[in-house]
C-alpha cells in the first residue's frame, strides 16, 4: 500500500467526480447522486484498505509519503502524509461521506434555481479539500486547501440553504477569510524566519517542526496561527458566525461545516502550532486555557435558550470545541490523545444530531423546537434516533464522547486542575440542553403540528445506523484507536519542554471498562 499513491488517490478522486458531476444534464439527478454514493464509498474502501496498513509504532513521522517539488523557487512541494492523527480524522470524515450523501439525497430537489448536480458536486469537492488539509505536509499546500474548501462550504450555504442563507454565506466566508489572512501572514513570516535558520526558506513541516526560532519571534508567529484557527473553531469571542451558518445550511452541509471543517483549526493546532512554536505555546497556554472554559461554559449556557434546533446543536459544538482545545494545551499525553478521541466523538454525534434534525424539520416545515411536540408517539424510530444522538451529545457513559470527555478531563485535571473544574459545569449544563430539547419535541401528548408525521424511513435508518454502530464500538472499545493515535501525540508534544505529567492509568490500555470506573469515581 505504501507504493500505491493512496492519498492523492483519494484527494484527487472526488475532484475528477466532482466535474463529472456538475457536466450531467438536467434529467440525470439520480445518476450525479449515484457516482456522489459510489465515489465516497470506494474512498471509504481506500481509508479502510490504508489503516489496516499503518503501522502505529513506525519510526518515521508520516507513512504514505508522496512528495514532488512543485514550486522549486520557494521550497513548496507537493507533499502528504498521515500519522495517527491524520489517519483517525480522514477516516471519520470518509466515513461520514456516503452518511451524508444518502441523507441529503433529496435536499437539493426542491430547490427551483439551482441544480442537484451542483449540490452533489460541491459535497464532492468539499471532501477532496478535507483530505488534502488533514493529509498536506508542506504548510503551502495546508493553507492551498485550508483556502479552497472556503469555496464549496460557501455556495452549498448561499444557493442550497435556508432563511437567511445568503447573509450566513457572506458572514462565514468574511470571518474565513480574515483567519486566513492571519495564517497567511504567520506563514510569511515563518518562511522569513526558515530562510534565516536554514540558508533557504521552506514550508516542509520536517524541517520546521523543532526549528530554533526565539520566543519573541515564536509569539508573533503563535498569535496568527492560533487566531486564525480560532475563528475556524470556533472558540468564544470568534464564533458568532458558526449558529447562523449551521441554521442556514442544510443538515448535510451542516454535518460537514461542524462535524469535520471545524476539526481541521483543532488538528491545526497540534499539527503546526505546537511543534512550529513550542515555547510560545507553553507561554500562551493559561490564556488558551481560559478561552478554552469560557467557551465551554457560555455555549452551554446560551444552548439552553435557544429556540431553534440548529442553533443550540451549533452553540453545543461552541462548549464541545472548548473540551478538546483544553485537552490539547493540557500538554499531556492523555489529555491530547483525548482531545483527537472527542474530535471523532463530536464528529460522529454532531453528525446524528444534525440529520436527525434535518429529518424532522423537513417533514414538520420548521426548526422551532415548540412547534413540536409529542413526536415519539407518531414516529418512535424518529425519536429513538433523536434521543441516541443527544445522550451521545452529553456524553453518555458506554457512547464515544463519553471516552474523549472524560480522558480530557483526567488530563487537564494534572495540568489545569481549576480549569477542569470548571469545565465540569460543561457536562452539568450539556444535561440540561439536550434533554430540555429531547422533552419539548419527543414527549408529551401529540400536538396537532405532528399528527401524521412520517417515521424514519428505509433511506434515513441506513443512513443514521453507520454513526450509531461507530459511537457504540469507540464508546466500549476505545483501545484500537488509542493504539493509533498515541504515538502521534507523545511525538507532537516531544517538541514542548513542559515537565511531563504521567498519566495514571497508561492511555494505550484505556478499555471501556477503565473508562467506567474512572467514572463512577470522578462522580
Amino acid at each position: 500500500m505504501n507504493d500505491f499513491p493512496v492519498l492523492s488517490t483519494l484527494g484527487l478522486l472526488p475532484f475528477a467526480a466532482a466535474l463529472v458531476v456538475a457536466v450531467l444534464p438536467r434529467g440525470r439527478e439520480l445518476l450525479a447522486k449515484q457516482i456522489a454514493l459510489v465515489v465516497s464509498l470506494v474512498m471509504l474502501g481506500l481509508t479502510v484498505a490504508m489503516a489496516l496498513s499503518f503501522d502505529p509504532d513506525a519510526a518515521e513521522p508520516f507513512q504514505f509519503v508522496e512528495k514532488t517539488p512543485w514550486i522549486e523557487q520557494f521550497g513548496i512541494s507537493y507533499a502528504l502524509g498521515v500519522d495517527g492523527i491524520a489517519l483517525v480524522l480522514i477516516a471519520m470524515a470518509v466515513s461520514l461521506a456516503p452518511v451524508v450523501i444518502l441523507a441529503g439525497w433529496n435536499d437539493a430537489d426542491d430547490n427551483e434555481r439551482h441544480r442537484p448536480q451542483t449540490y452533489f458536486a460541491l459535497i464532492l469537492a468539499l471532501l477532496g479539500c478535507i483530505v488534502y488539509v488533514f493529509a498536506a505536509t508542506d504548510l503551502f499546500l495546508f493553507y492551498v486547501a485550508f483556502e479552497v474548501m472556503l469555496v464549496p462550504v460557501y455556495f452549498l450555504i448561499g444557493m442550497f440553504g435556508r432563511g437567511q442563507r445568503t447573509y450566513a454565506a457572506v458572514k462565514f466566508l468574511l470571518y474565513s477569510l480574515f483567519g486566513g489572512l492571519l495564517l497567511l501572514a504567520a506563514m510569511i513570516g515563518l518562511y522569513v524566519v526558515s530562510a534565516q535558520e536554514l540558508g533557504t526558506g521552506t514550508f516542509d513541516w520536517t524541517l520546521l517542526a523543532g526549528l530554533p526560532i526565539d520566543a519573541d519571534t515564536q509569539k508573533i508567529l503563535f498569535a496568527g496561527f492560533f487566531f486564525a484557527f480560532a475563528i475556524k473553531a470556533p472558540m468564544v469571542p470568534v464564533h458568532t458566525w458558526l449558529p447562523d451558518a449551521a441554521s442556514s445550511a442544510t443538515p448535510a452541509t451542516s454535518t460537514l461545516l461542524v462535524g469535520v471543517l471545524d476539526k481541521v483549526a483543532t488538528f491545526a493546532m497540534l499539527r503546526l502550532v505546537l511543534p512550529i512554536c513550542p515555547d510560545a505555546s507553553e507561554w500562551a497556554a493559561p490564556f488558551v486555557v481560559v478561552l478554552a472554559v469560557i467557551s465551554i461554559v457560555y455555549g452551554a449556557l446560551v444552548a439552553i435558550g435557544q429556540t431553534d434546533m440548529y442553533r443550540l446543536i451549533a452553540y453545543t459544538s461552541v462548549s464541545h470545541f472548548g473540551f478538546i482545545i483544553l485537552g490539547i494545551f493540557a500538554f499531556t499525553e492523555i489529555g491530547g490523545s483525548g482531545s483527537v478521541v472527542y474530535m471523532v466523538a463530536h464528529g460522529l454525534s454532531t453528525a446524528a444530531l444534525f440529520l436527525v434534525a434535518g429529518f424532522l424539520v423537513k417533514r414538520r416545515g420548521s426548526s422551532l423546537i415548540p412547534s413540536f411536540g409529542g413526536v415519539q408517539r407518531v414516529a418512535p424510530l424518529l425519536a429513538g434516533f433523536f434521543l441516541f444522538a443527544g445522550l451521545s451529545s452529553l456524553a453518555m457513559p458506554g457512547l464515544a464522547s463519553f471516552v474523549g470527555e472524560l480522558t480530557v478531563l483526567i488530563g487537564s485535571y494534572q495540568r489545569w486542575p481549576v480549569a477542569a473544574v470548571i469545565a465540569v459545569i460543561g457536562i452539568v449544563l450539556s444535561s440540561l440542553y439536550v434533554l430540555i430539547m429531547y422533552q419539548r419535541v419527543a414527549q408529551g401528548p401529540e400536538t396537532e403540528n405532528v399528527k401524521g408525521m412520517r417515521d424514519a424511513i428505509p433511506r434515513e435508518v441506513v443512513a443514521i445506523a453507520p454513526i450509531i454502530a461507530l459511537t457504540i464500538a469507540v464508546g466500549v472499545f476505545p483501545k484500537p484507536v488509542f493504539d493509533v493515535v498515541n504515538p502521534a501525540v507523545e511525538r507532537t508534544f516531544s517538541y514542548l519542554q513542559v515537565a511531563p505529567v504521567e498519566p495514571d492509568v497508561p492511555v494505550g490500555d484505556v478499555t471501556s471498562d477503565d473508562v467506567a470506573s474512572e467514572g463512577e469515581e470522578t462522580e
